[in-house]
């Protein structure tokens, strides 16, 4: 079985300060960056234990130079850096051939309370909505799963986006390590949270096959920008419009287009 690990952040266990996220802040950033890197390492074993013979992973926060490479599984590969592409936090999955795609680190979505640092890929945005619905970076990579025909089989991330999670797929395998209230979390353990995901994601690879994805038949999206300005340079995307001065939107039928939509509008 051929295993794409997309790797967050803001979902870690225990963070909850932007500065605990960026690398230009290494006192705060150190110590979560070394937790990430447990996280996805226990994803790994898990994932290999469950019946993975070849795993491909995305380290997919901010500078996407994260990951301490010399502690995860010697049988892995990793992609570090950016491409470009619309993929983006998915980058390397249009590979041929991925049975299922397991997330760790996710969080919440813009204007969320489920996590301090909840958004949607970038802090310009008020909200993303997609059908309708409030669009985490989760459910946008999951339907990319979906498009490419992988299962999504497993998430570790905040308690609201897992319970998110199993509504849109109830076979899902969840590990909530932070609840957040506020400007807080209360996690787990860290070591717990690396047992759990270990756990999670041996289980989860055994039952990917009921973890298929089914997307829409059609996808109306909205982005709702803080600024005005912002919004207005965005909509010149070829097929958006501008609604009520902050909202880009923009519709179709083909996810990849769709991706290429918010490749254009929410980069920063």
């Amino acid at each position: 079985m051929k295993v794409f690990i997309s790797a967050d952040m803001e979902g870690t266990c225990g963070i909850t300060d932007w500065r605990e996220t960026e690398r230009s802040t290494p006192y705060d950033y150190n110590y979560f960056r070394k937790q990430m890197t447990c996280e996805v390492a226990a994803a790994c074993e898990g994932a290999i234990s469950g019946g993975a013979d070849e795993i491909l992973i995305k380290d997919a926060h901010d500078s996407a130079r994260n990951l301490e490479t010399d502690q995860l599984p010697e049988s892995v590969r990793i992609m570090r850096g950016w491409t470009g592409d619309p993929l983006s936090m998915m980058s390397g999955l249009d590979q041929a051939g991925f049975d299922a795609v397991l997330f760790t680190g996710y969080h919440s979505w813009a204007a969320s309370n489920g996590n301090p640092l909840s958004h949607t890929m970038n802090l310009q945005n008020e909200y993303v909505t997609l059908n309708g619905v409030r669009m985490s970076e989760f459910l946008m990579n999951a339907y990319t799963a979906g498009y490419y025909g992988a299962a999504v089989p497993f998430l570790s991330g905040d308690q609201v986006l897992c319970d998110f999670a199993r509504e849109l797929i109830p076979e899902i395998t969840t590990v909530a390590v932070n609840e957040g209230f506020g400007g807080a979390v209360v996690s787990m353990h860290p070591n717990a949270a690396v047992k759990a995901i270990r756990e999670g994601a041996k289980k989860a690879v055994k039952n990917a096959k009921k973890c298929k994805i089914c997307l829409p038949d059609h996808f109306d999206a909205v982005v709702r920008f803080q600024k005005h300005p912002d919004a207005y340079s965005r909509s010149f995307y070829p097929g958006a419009w501008l609604e009520d001065g902050k909202n880009v939107c923009f519709s179709g039928d083909d996810w990849y287009e769709m991706l290429r939509f918010f490749h254009f509008v929410l980069s920063d």
